[in-house]
């Protein structure tokens, strides 16, 4: 992590969501690092906040093949929970800390191309990187964007991303670095003992053992895809454990290296 210019992605999970103290530590982090003439984007999912509000409003959460499906009648009250409360939830986190953001989506600016995954998921979307105008202006003013993974399509209906790869779209956009922060600090190998650095062989034969699985596996597939396409490491990491937050801050590097 030696170009302290380049933009630091972080990307959140919905857990962090659950923990006022978790938001709190990350956001001081954030702080020291734009404090060091770093820039930082915030990208969230909000898992738990859809299933509250989707119980609250009597509907249940269908799975296809192991993927959460989105039928369409969801779709108002899952833009809701991630687009506006987890994402206020977050942005008002940094306010006390200090840091100035602005909370957007990926339906913002014309930020990714967003198109239906598989019918068969419904409200699902596949994005890719198109236009960062928004957020280079955005991070120019030394403001931290704080990214929903609430997408659009061309004829304007919402589409729900897997926050993991919104991240990798938004760390395309601005040739960032990406962090994926959960609430373990890095993988685990199959006796719990944390794997330092990856590549696609590595990844490929734990996902194989069903070391690598379920929300894991869809974060180090993402991690890879970024390794790979931009040719840098991609770390995955935790919010949770102070010392690697302190280490984030110093710029050096956390958790396991995902390696092109």
């Amino acid at each position: 992590m030696s170009n302290s210019m380049s933009v630091l992605v972080l990307k959140v999970g919905g857990a962090l969501l659950q923990c006022e103290m978790g938001m709190a530590r990350l956001m001081k982090t954030a702080a020291e690092i734009i404090a060091n003439g770093q820039k930082v984007v915030m990208v969230h999912g909000g898992g738990y906040v859809v299933e509250q509000q989707l119980t609250a409003n009597q509907m249940e959460t269908t799975k296809h093949l192991g993927l959460r499906v989105t039928p369409a009648e969801q779709m108002p009250i899952i833009a809701g929970a991630l687009a506006g409360t987890s994402n206020k939830l977050l942005q008002g986190a940094a306010k006390s800390a200090g840091v100035v953001s602005v909370g957007i989506s990926l339906a913002d600016a014309d930020l990714v191309r967003a198109i239906i995954k598989d019918e068969q998921l419904g409200m699902v979307g596949e994005v890719e990187p198109k236009n960062a105008s928004y957020l280079e202006f955005v991070l120019s003013q030394g403001w931290m964007p704080i990214v929903s993974s609430i997408a659009m399509t061309d004829a304007g209906e919402l589409l729900n991303v897997n926050a993991d790869q919104a991240a990798t779209a938004v760390a395309q956009l601005v040739d960032g670095q990406l962090v994926l922060l959960s609430d373990v600090s890095g993988v685990l190998d199959g006796k719990g003992q944390l794997l330092k650095s990856l590549n696609r062989a590595e990844i490929e034969q734990l996902i194989k053992l069903g070391v690598i699985e379920s929300g894991m596996k869809v974060k180090v597939e993402a991690a890879l895809e970024v390794a790979e396409s931009m040719q840098q490491p991609v770390q995955v990491a935790s919010w949770r454990d102070a010392a690697q937050l302190a280490a984030l801050a110093k710029g050096e590097a956390v958790g396991t290296q995902i390696q092109a």
